[in-house]
């Protein structure tokens, strides 16, 4: 399959998500560290035995390789975006948190033009402007 149908699963996946998160944080009148508790305990199980085959490649890959994923996707994105993202979900609707908390890919993006040495194209000027745009739209 295309990276850019993952990409779209991946923002199915998440406004979905997002939906029956914020659902359950006020059924059961849960904190968002609880929340965010549930959702990391689950995916840790199913993502465990998902991957069990390759578990032979982290000591191959090397201290630096996982000091950048330990600290980029479980301390910054993985803990400090998820608790973020569930205290904006129990304090504002759907409508106001999905759009802005979205924004995710603009950051990605001007992450790797700044520091990856992606081009940066009329194209992906124009991409980055209609998104903002967009979130604008919807946020305000």
């Amino acid at each position: 399959m295309k990276p850019q149908l993952f990409a779209l699963l991946t923002a199915i996946a998440w406004g979905v998500g997002g939906y029956f998160e914020k659902k359950g944080l006020h059924l059961g009148n849960l904190s968002p560290q609880m929340g965010i508790t549930i959702r990391t305990f689950n995916a840790l199980i199913i993502l465990a035995v998902v991957s069990y085959p390759q578990w032979k490649m982290i000591p191959q890959a090397g201290t630096k390789a996982l000091f950048y994923m330990v600290i980029g996707g479980g301390v910054i994105a993985g803990a400090v975006g998820r608790l973020c993202f569930y205290t904006a979900l129990k304090g504002a609707p759907l409508t106001q948190v999905m759009p802005i908390a979205f924004t995710a890919p603009l950051f990605g993006a001007l992450m790797g033009m700044i520091f990856a040495g992606e081009p940066i194209t009329a194209k992906i000027m124009i991409g980055i402007l209609l998104s903002v745009g967009g979130i604008v739209v919807l946020s305000v």
